[in-house]
């Protein structure tokens, strides 16, 4: 059986889960929020061939919103929004590119003749192993990422959700009037997998009992940790991939109770000799200001 029929069901979100100079209208409490991703990272380039012969990559569409779209003709939920994904293709045809990403196992022939039946007017490819890779696995479908006109990915989407929330974000990026809020937040992981460690919380993990510096133990851990169950990814990564493991869930609570055992330093404690009352510290040294590589 291939290996995406195994993953899990994709959700029904029905949350309005994006940075963007999008003009907010009559601005109201109880408005929905779009977020999106603070500082993003460039979305990876790909060199993908589609159905129709042409070449496709992401650097040839700079100066575009783009939405990526991992899907498979077997999975419902992609089926579902596949007419939405069209009508926004077309509202939005020279200032938007949604992409198909293709996880099928069928050939490319099978896949083109429901590209012709359902009408799908955006380049449709199928995807490699290693595109998956770089965008975090794919753990369910759809998954689509959205990505600002400069390249870079700035909200990510799991399981089928509301074209109302694709719009707004669309519009948002494209400086258009909103009838949302907008907000922005840190990828902690749920973008993009190697930011896990970033994270001071993860699904399924309690550190409540843990007292900060205990927090800061585990969390070290859990980052360098790699988890047995097949993901090759650390133990926060996989964790939020794929919150239902077991294997991960185990792990975890297994360092957490190693490290929640573990004997406290007395408080106060000084060896001879030593003031309880250090120096304070001494004035940093100022250095240039210099950016660093992400």
């Amino acid at each position: 059986m291939p290996y995406f029929r195994h993953l899990l069901p994709a959700l029904f979100l029905a949350g309005v889960p994006a940075l963007a100079s999008a003009q907010v209208l009559a601005p109201q409490d109880d408005q929905p929020v779009i977020r999106f991703v603070r500082n993003p990272d460039p979305a990876p380039d790909f060199k993908l061939t589609a159905l129709d012969g042409k070449p496709l990559t992401l650097a040839a569409l700079q100066g575009k919103v783009i939405f990526l779209n991992f899907w498979a003709t077997w999975c419902g939920p992609c089926r579902a929004e596949v007419p939405d994904l069209i009508a926004l293709q077309e509202r939005y045809k020279d200032r938007l590119q949604i992409i198909g990403l293709n996880v099928d196992d069928d050939d490319s022939a099978e896949i083109q003749k429901y590209v012709d039946e359902t009408g799908i007017n955006y380049p449709v490819a199928m995807t490699s192993n290693d595109v998956r890779i770089q965008y975090g696995g794919i753990p369910a479908l759809p998954t689509s990422f959205v990505l600002d006109t400069e390249g870079r990915v700035v909200q990510k989407h799991v399981g089928l959700w509301k074209p109302a929330v694709y719009e707004a974000e669309i519009r948002a990026l494209l400086g258009m009037p909103i009838m949302a809020k907008v907000e922005t937040f840190e990828d902690k992981g749920e973008v993009f997998l190697s930011h896990a460690d970033r994270a001071t919380e993860l699904p399924g993990v309690d550190l409540s009992k843990l007292t900060p510096e205990q927090k800061k133990i585990v969390l070290h851990r859990f980052n360098a940790d790699t988890c047995t169950c097949g993901c090759k990814f650390t133990l926060a990564q996989c964790r939020i991939w794929d919150s239902a493991c077991a294997v991960s869930k185990a792990a975890t609570e297994k360092i957490i109770a190693e490290v929640s055992a573990e004997p406290k330093a007395p408080v106060n404690s000084a060896p001879p000799g030593a003031s309880l009352f250090p120096a304070p510290p001494a004035t940093p040294v100022k250095t240039p200001v210099t950016s660093q590589p992400r």
